[in-house]
């Protein structure tokens, strides 16, 4: 029998009877064709893929945790988004309790959208192409032609300072990092407001 490439593991340790079944929204992906596994002491659901196999658990366990961190790493090359964000995603997922869900992000979205029926749309303000169009509107600094943006959720406010630091520090120690900002969303994304400033200091 061939063994699964990728396993997916419930993390959480919490006592809540709340939880996910994961069958619906993942395990079905196997059309029909996939079965469950006990291994672990787990019960794993075993989906066939064309790079054999993808194992997740069956139930994922719901608890508190803190998403939506971010941080943005601009940048003057292309070498610098592509070397940097290797850098910043091995960074994060060293810290316990924290992941970035999308890797790399090739646009900051914003919460104000022209097409609310798609949801977040580009944050057009710091688009490089836009720059020129935009004149003073344009948010993008001098020598900056990149802005990826990382996104970051955790487990607690902890790991996701951790994280972020984690990543930041990563990402300066690339040429071609020419700042580090942030989407600053004034209260419209969350209840949290996590300045960069505090983390690093």
């Amino acid at each position: 029998m061939v063994k699964p490439f990728t396993r997916i593991f419930d993390y959480s340790d919490c006592e809540s009877d709340e939880y996910i079944e994961m069958m619906d929204i993942v395990g079905h992906c196997g059309d029909g064709y996939e079965w469950i596994v006990e291994e672990y002491g787990r019960k794993m659901i075993n989906v066939p893929i064309a790079v054999p196999d993808f194992q997740i658990e069956e139930k994922f366990k719901i608890n508190d945790g803190t998403m939506g961190g971010n941080f943005w790493y601009l940048c003057s090359t292309p070498e610098a988004v592509l070397e940097a964000g290797d850098a910043i995603i091995n960074a994060i997922m060293e810290v316990e309790g924290a992941t970035a869900p999308f890797e790399i992000c090739s646009a900051a979205s914003k919460p104000e959208t022209n097409f609310p029926e798609i949801g977040p749309t580009t944050n057009h303000v710091y688009c490089p192409s836009l720059k020129e169009s935009l004149g003073d509107e344009s948010k993008v600094p001098e020598g900056v032609n990149y802005i990826p943006e990382v996104v970051i959720n955790a487990i607690s406010e902890d790991s996701m300072n951790k994280a972020i630091k984690a990543g930041i520090d990563a990402a300066l120690e690339f040429e071609g990092v020419v700042k580090i900002s942030a989407g600053n969303f004034n209260g419209k994304l969350g209840d949290k407001n996590i300045n960069l400033l505090d983390i690093l200091k």
